[in-house]
């Protein structure tokens, strides 16, 4: 292949650094990586992988605000954002994932680089509406949460200024896999599940707080972060596809099907307790997702999504199982 440049930012966060590895997989590794590594374990997600440089976010952006043609990239994937859902100080989200997202944007139009970056499922809310991830439906949207305001704010952002025509966004759903040791409370389930299971034998779940859903039974759109970078990578190699689009596997799978896969991967009898759904949260609680794919697949996108239970084994026997959770480490 011919050299192709790209700058990933949260290049070693969870997502950032599986679609490194999945670059490097196919023969991309003239890659900056931009991100906040800061004093915690990040780094060792980088370890491995084939990158050009590090940088911090701050650095990479107030360096293209005085030089505009400091970095040169083919194709620039952005994923770096405070990805809490609970974080409150509204002011830090807009600056990180919307003005932050913005200014990244129009630098690489401006360099004729392809745009891809990370939007939310948060953005849906309620869900009154379904999951069809048509742009016409943006306007009608209702976040539940700061951080979905804040991803759905840069989608609107993009969808008015006709920048759809030209990048393209991924609603990313319930995403799960290797390199996530380091993200603490927003680990996925699935983590805090080996870890909890490990530990105590047992598992605790939210109780619904709903009367139309059991205790367990709320939904998820689970994907695997392999089968999300594999998009990903489709996506580098196709420039001719922009829009927004969904990042999910189409099914909805409860809580309970994912405990008893995590169970089941860990040789274990099933034991789940339900705990009560802290209060804080019980208002902004998305008690079912399940995304339309319909947009991606006519768009192209070849690949084929795991199970749940296919996921979940490769995780926990390949990754959990051996304590290591760097895909550049361990591999495929």
């Amino acid at each position: 292949m011919s050299r192709h440049r790209l700058i990933v930012t949260g290049g070693a966060g969870f997502i950032g650094s599986a679609t490194i590895w999945q670059l490097n997989k196919l023969g991309y590794d003239d890659i900056i990586c931009v991100d906040a590594l800061r004093t915690g374990d990040k780094w060792k997600n980088l370890v491995g992988l084939r990158i050009t440089d590090a940088l911090h976010k701050d650095e990479f952006l107030s360096t293209l605000r005085r030089n505009s043609g400091a970095y040169q990239a083919d194709t620039v994937i952005h994923f770096g954002a405070c990805s809490s859902t609970t974080e409150r100080d509204a002011d830090y989200l807009l600056t990180n994932n919307t003005h932050y997202t913005f200014e990244l944007c129009e630098w690489a139009l401006e360099r004729h680089a392809r745009f891809i970056y990370a939007s939310s499922a948060a953005t849906y809310g309620d869900a009154a509406g379904g999951f069809d991830d048509d742009p016409k439906r943006l306007e009608s949207l209702v976040p539940l949460n700061m951080y979905g305001f804040s991803k759905h704010l840069f989608d609107l952002q993009a969808a008015r200024g006709g920048l759809l025509q030209q990048i393209v966004g991924l609603k990313f759903f319930n995403v799960f896999g290797p390199n996530e040791y380091h993200k603490g409370d927003m680990m996925s389930v699935v983590c805090k599940a080996h870890r909890q299971i490990l530990a105590t034998g047992d598992l605790e779940l939210f109780e619904s707080h709903r009367p139309e859903f059991a205790d367990g039974e709320q939904k998820r759109d689970f994907v695997y972060v392999k089968d999300a970078t594999a998009v990903i990578a489709w996506l580098v190699a196709e420039p001719q596809v922009h829009g927004l689009f969904n990042l999910g596997t189409g099914q909805s799978r409860s809580w309970n099907a994912l405990a008893q896969a995590v169970f089941a991967a860990m040789q274990r009898t099933p034991k789940i307790r339900y705990i009560p759904m802290p209060e804080s949260i019980r208002d902004r609680y998305q008690y079912y997702t399940q995304a339309s794919m319909a947009r991606l697949q006519a768009a192209g996108c070849p690949v084929k999504f795991r199970s749940l239970e296919d996921a979940v084994t490769d995780y926990v026997t390949q990754y959990l199982a051996r304590d290591e959770a760097m895909l550049g480490v361990v591999g495929a």
